[in-house]
């Protein structure tokens, strides 16, 4: 399923790199424990330009998040006014009102230029405010169905990671935080800095947003991981040789339609699918951080030749490989 077009980005760090997570009574620890890892934690081997964090108050205290956690904040809903970019975690309930005194915060500070991204449930927050209106968005799979029900003037994706717009930001449930705040990464600061944020993290460097929320079968039985986890990890090692289902198969030990059905079973994706999206994957990487020309790059990551590496990076990301290194080259720099 196609991503939405990438959004226009800067040819440098963010020009306001504060990043505010929103607090409030009945917090969702893990989403919030996400925006703190991710953006909180001191990375000084990130140069003076990295992101700064602060935690805001939404409301008056005590503020207690699952678990019996106490959160203390930095402050209160004027560190809004200064944030850049504001998290904005788990709601507390699906049917919880939102107080007005928080929507109308991000309301003023996204018409004020800052970016506000939601993560699982905290898209309810956001729809509340009125800034999904009109956009796509996407929450936790199990959530969908209410958001769209209680929102019919915007668009759910329920079958994706995250989508970005651009100003505004949506992630699906829990983990899928972890991949948008690692794609806003890679939109500010390139591809290698949100590979070394992965690393620390370990978890994968990136994952497309239109990648299935969850698969059938998430975790293969023993002797199937066996099988695919190291073919897949010899697949990416080799991306630039060509990989038919015959090859795959007999390599994998399986017969053809007991490979099909395992091979999507474990990955949410076909083999076609999922080497086209290793190979865009690796292709971005290049075209950021390598001078090498558009026709070595599609050689190297197996797409034969640039009209085909064109024509994913069209239906895929709705740009060219050209203007993706034009916006995205020297990034990480």
């Amino acid at each position: 399923m196609p991503n939405a077009p990438i959004p226009p980005a800067s040819s440098s760090p963010p020009a306001n790199p504060l990043v505010v997570a929103l607090a409030y009574d009945g917090l969702c620890t893990f989403e919030f424990g996400v925006a703190v890892e991710i953006f909180g934690l001191p990375r000084p081997e990130m140069g003076e330009r990295w992101y700064r964090f602060a935690v805001a108050a939404a409301e008056p205290g005590p503020l207690r998040a699952t678990g019996g956690i106490t959160i203390s904040c930095d402050g209160g809903p004027e560190l809004l006014e200064a944030a850049g970019t504001i998290v904005v975690p788990g709601w507390r309930g699906i049917d919880a009102p939102v107080p007005a005194a928080i929507t109308e915060a991000l309301v003023r500070a996204h018409a004020r230029g800052a970016r506000v991204m939601s993560l699982c449930s905290g898209v309810f927050v956001l729809a509340a405010a009125g800034l999904l209106t009109g956009r796509t968005c996407t929450t936790h799979w199990r959530y969908a169905d209410a958001l769209a029900a209680a929102h019919p003037d915007l668009t759910v994706r329920p079958d994706v990671l995250y989508v970005d717009e651009g100003s505004v930001l949506t992630a699906a449930g829990s983990a899928a935080g972890i991949d948008l705040c690692l794609h806003l990464i890679r939109r500010d600061y390139g591809a290698e800095a949100a590979n070394r944020v992965a690393r620390r993290l370990v978890v994968p460097p990136h994952r497309e947003g239109g990648q299935a929320q969850f698969v059938e079968a998430p975790v293969p039985r023993a002797r199937e991981g066996a099988r695919l986890g190291p073919l897949l990890d010899r697949l990416r090692t080799a991306l630039d040789r060509p990989h038919t289902i015959a090859s795959m198969t007999r390599e994998a030990g399986m017969s053809e339609r007991t490979f099909l059905r395992r091979f999507e079973a474990a990955t949410g994706l076909s083999p076609g699918e999922w080497l086209a999206a290793e190979r865009l994957a690796r292709a971005r990487t290049l075209l950021e951080t390598t001078e090498a020309t558009l026709e070595d790059v599609a050689a190297a990551t197996g797409f034969g030749s640039l009209a085909t590496m064109r024509h994913h990076f069209r239906t895929r990301l709705g740009t060219s490989p050209g203007a993706y290194r034009r916006r995205f080259r020297g990034l990480a720099a």
